[in-house]
């Protein structure tokens, strides 16, 4: 299977999981399909499967040191699939973190979409956006409750 092709299966594949997390976030599978981690599971399973059959072909000078380390590796179509499929799996996860933790915090779901919008897009920047909004409406700098232990 072609890189390119594995890229467009696994870009088509998440788009169902945000569009839950945006338009079903209560919904009892949405969450469940997404934090549980069954769609970011399975991204995980290609990703792993990319790099293993690819430890024979790995350019010279490719690495994880240095950005131009980086940058040798991922000139393997598919080594660059599996550094996009990464951003992928994480990005939904870190999106359904925040939905998960808008319900608990009581942060209208309404003011949440933004957020996973930009978490899509930009990763980072929508994590930023919704701790920002978190602590505008919470108050709460911390994402866990220190006297409580951890579940």
């Amino acid at each position: 299977m072609s890189a390119d092709l594995i890229f467009s299966i696994c870009s088509s594949a998440i788009l169902p999981g945000w569009l839950l997390l945006v338009f079903l976030p209560r919904w009892k599978w949405t969450l469940g399909l997404i934090s549980a981690g069954l769609i970011p599971f399975a991204l995980a399973l290609v990703y792993a499967g990319l790099f293993a059959s690819q430890i024979g072909s790995m350019p010279e000078g490719g690495g994880f040191g240095s950005l131009t380390a980086v940058s040798i590796l991922f000139t393997n179509p598919y080594l660059l699939a599996g550094g996009w499929i990464h951003y992928l799996a994480f990005d939904l996860f870190i999106g359904s973190w925040e939905v998960q933790d808008s319900q608990k915090q009581g942060i209208p779901h309404w003011m949440v979409i933004p957020c996973l919008a930009l978490t899509l897009m930009l990763g980072p920047l929508g994590l930023a956006a919704y701790l920002l909004l978190r602590f505008i409406r919470t108050h709460k700098l911390r994402i866990y409750e220190v006297n409580k232990p951890l579940q």
